[in-house]
């Protein structure tokens, strides 16, 4: 049996932020009834597929699945461990929001085998919070954090955002020490992107209001700060925008940076399974041995170790150098990319510009 992860989407919230260009929507309660039940029923269907197969990791993601009853999250992992082996030590995650989470959905949780939960916060000050369009305050993540800590949960994820309109450098500091006091043992720190169709799309796209946003070079001193300030914290930093303590790397997403399979399950949900992609209700594209060795390079230095040379000629039957020795030979030039023996992984200025390194490995 393989190893397989699964990711469950749950595509509902309360209101959309200002920011999020996810898949997914305010809604009632009888929509949600249905969506559940349809996805169960989804879940079954994999019956044979799951045959090949052992869960290492569950990610239930959103939208907001802490907006469900307690009863429906138990429904959804009754029609999984009814189809899929999961592996006991595997980890299972559920993203939660502050302000739809109660003491009685946190001990469903545990009693469903969720291990890790993962709070959407993004800020520690209340106007940021505001200006996001999110809808709780920092007191309330608090408040959630020791309840979810009182239930039982030794593994929490804390999602931060920087680049927030008119946040300063020492704003998002104060975030970070804020949140890093806590001593969760993850925390996601992403920088904000402006996507087309969001409302600051709308303000601040074609470059209107840019004085409120801010530049490249303020961008960098927050990166480089989260880095520094979560370290002395003893957060190591293992991949682009992920902190972990020690052991708590999060196990799902390093699976996709390492191109384990995955079957996502429910609206929008991806998949890569024997090597064809597809999102739900979509007609699966087979990747060829070109696409999965981009794949390997661009997915693989996200994360600070970066790509095996040996991992790759098992894989490919080819050398590293055989195929990318043009670019590897340039980008170590640049200084972008650090070449050793076995691994190759991005240096600090090529973080800078991961994008435009990764780009040239696709072939």
């Amino acid at each position: 049996m393989k190893p397989l992860e699964l990711y469950l989407h749950i595509p509902f919230c309360i209101q959309k932020c200002n920011y999020c260009d996810f898949l997914s929507a305010p809604s009632c309660a009888g929509e949600r009834k249905v969506y559940v039940e349809s996805l169960c029923q989804k879940i079954r269907s994999y019956k044979d597929l799951a045959k090949a197969y052992h869960v290492v990791s569950i990610f239930v993601g959103g939208g907001t699945p802490s907006l469900l009853l307690s009863k429906q999250i138990e429904q959804i992992f009754e029609a999984v461990r009814e189809t899929f082996v999961i592996d006991s030590d595997a980890e299972i995650s559920l993203e939660a929001n502050p302000g739809t989470v109660t003491e009685e959905k946190l001990q469903a949780y545990r009693n469903c085998g969720i291990n890790r939960l993962s709070i959407g916060l993004q800020s520690a000050k209340d106007r940021e919070l505001k200006r996001l369009g999110r809808i709780h305050t920092y007191e309330e993540f608090l408040w959630t954090y020791e309840l979810a800590r009182k239930a039982g949960f030794l593994n929490i994820n804390v999602d931060l955002m920087s680049g927030i309109p008119l946040q300063t450098l020492a704003d998002w500091e104060e975030t970070l020490h804020e949140v890093a006091r806590l001593k969760p043992e993850h925390i996601s720190a992403y920088s904000l992107i402006v996507e087309e169709g969001t409302p600051f799309y709308e303000r601040y796209g074609n470059g209107k209001h840019l004085e409120e946003l801010p530049d490249e070079e303020m961008e960098r001193k927050m990166y480089y700060r989260t880095r520094e300030i979560l370290e002395s914290y003893g957060y190591h930093r293992y991949e682009i925008s992920n902190y972990a303590r020690l052991g708590y790397e999060c196990r799902h997403n390093l699976g996709y940076w390492n191109r384990t399979e995955y079957l996502g399950i429910g609206t929008g949900a991806a998949s890569l399974i024997r090597e064809e992609r597809w999102n739900e209700g979509e007609i699966p594209e087979k990747l060829d041995r070109k696409a999965q060795m981009e794949e390997t390079m661009f997915l693989g230095l996200r994360t600070m170790k970066g790509v095996s040379k040996a991992e790759f000629a098992k894989t490919y039957q080819r050398t590293m150098e055989s195929v990318y020795g043009k670019v590897l030979e340039e980008m170590q030039k640049k200084g972008l990319l650090l070449v050793g023996e076995d691994q190759v992984c991005l240096t600090d200025a090529g973080i800078d510009v991961s994008n435009y390194v990764m780009s040239e490995f696709l072939l």
